[in-house]
């Protein structure tokens, strides 16, 4: 969707200094460098494309296996726009040739050029033009495109110059790692989505087995004490009823961290107070949570504090013996802090540290310095333990 945009560097019409420039090209960079998300970095650096060269238009496309696109972002289109152009555009023409081609494209009318086909009739109108591929070493990532540079001539458009050409190949470089580690990240977060999966699995068929095994031997016992001992066989009956009571929260709970969280619905406090209060039903242990002025964070850093909220109340819940567990979300600056205190039996940070990924530390660690942040640990044996995540905020 189109933006204001700020006045330029030097002034209309005027040259850019190379201070001013290389200032640009620095807010750029740290703009790409700040998502993780694939969807969010294609957008933002389209913007930083678009602000950056002074262009009407940008656009950045990635391929699909089928001579289409999987995802094409527009900057300088409004989304009404964009909805009337219709479907997204086949790799065809300059399009293609972005994608096919390790050169740049530069172009004084685009309109003129024979591979040009012709666009929807809902398209703005564009002139001048500019394309760089983005490239991993020999595979294309995508293409980005930039059309309509900005000028006060009089006679209208000024042409995107070479000096353009050099910085959008330094911008597409750096979109090029930044792209690619956002498709890292990704499939970093589906692999443990599914190691929790599995692990959740395990657990629910060992504790629901562990249940079921019980209730099935207090039915017989009580079944076998109907006729002779009717007292005692009602007692073993209200202990089935008691186990399957059991079983049953059990099962609830791990549908719960099972469910994938709506984080984009409903966010993450509301999500942490919903999770937490199904725990606090289930476990003898009391759960409670305290929201404290947190409103809305990106979206990777939500996700990562709720697994890390999941992962220490695991701990507290099934490993430490604790009778109460305390969670707080907390506004801190532009940020957040996440504070899950137990009273159980406690352990020793630093033996905890050398034995590995034991009581998920390590998966802690490593889910809130993925997002700009860091978890720190206070325990000691007979004394309960804290954790606490703090991120940045956005």
């Amino acid at each position: 969707m189109s933006r204001p945009r700020p006045a330029h560097p030097s002034g209309p019409g005027q040259t850019p200094s190379p201070s001013a420039g290389l200032a640009a090209v620095s807010t750029a960079l740290l703009a790409m460098s700040r998502h993780l998300e694939v969807r969010d970095v294609l957008k933002t650096i389209t913007a930083s494309a678009r602000e950056l060269l002074d262009a009407q238009y940008a656009a950045l496309g990635v391929p699909d296996d089928h001579g289409g696109f999987a995802q094409f972002v527009v900057d300088g289109v409004s989304d009404e726009q964009w909805r009337a152009i219709g479907p997204l555009p086949r790799q065809h023409g300059i399009l293609a040739a972005m994608l096919h081609d390790e050169k740049a494209e530069r172009l004084a009318d685009v309109r003129k050029d024979p591979r040009f086909e012709g666009w929807p009739s809902a398209h703005p109108d564009m002139s001048d033009f500019l394309g760089m591929p983005i490239r991993d070493g020999d595979e294309t990532l995508g293409a980005l495109f930039l059309a309509n540079k900005r000028c006060c001539a009089p006679e209208g458009g000024c042409g995107f110059t070479e000096r353009d050409e050099e910085l959008l190949r330094l911008l597409a470089q750096h979109a090029a790692i930044a792209l690619t580690n956002a498709r890292l990240y990704e499939r970093s977060r589906e692999l443990t989505i599914a190691e929790e999966r599995s692990r959740l699995a395990h657990e629910l068929h060992d504790a629901v087995s562990q249940k079921l095994f019980s209730l099935r031997l207090t039915a017989q016992a009580a079944a076998t004490l109907v006729d002779r001992d009717p007292a005692r066989a009602k007692g073993e009956l209200q202990q089935v009823a008691s186990l399957a009571a059991e079983a049953a929260d059990e099962l609830r709970a791990a549908v719960v961290e099972l469910r994938p969280a709506a984080l984009e619905e409903d966010g993450l406090a509301h999500t942490l107070r919903t999770q937490i209060q199904v725990l606090d039903r289930a476990h003898a242990a009391r759960v409670t949570f305290d929201n404290l002025g947190v409103r809305a964070l990106p979206p990777a850093q939500e996700e990562a504090l709720l697994r890390v909220a999941q992962e220490a109340l695991h701990n507290a819940l099934r490993h430490s013996g604790a009778g109460r567990v305390d969670v707080v979300l907390e506004r801190r600056g532009q940020g957040a802090v996440l504070r899950i205190t137990d009273n159980g039996r406690g352990f020793e940070p630093s033996l905890v540290r050398r034995a590995g990924r034991h009581l998920g530390l390590v998966s802690m660690r490593h889910r809130a310095s993925g997002v700009g942040g860091r978890l720190t640990v206070q325990s000691a044996p007979g004394e309960g333990a804290t954790i606490e995540m703090e991120v940045p905020g956005g």
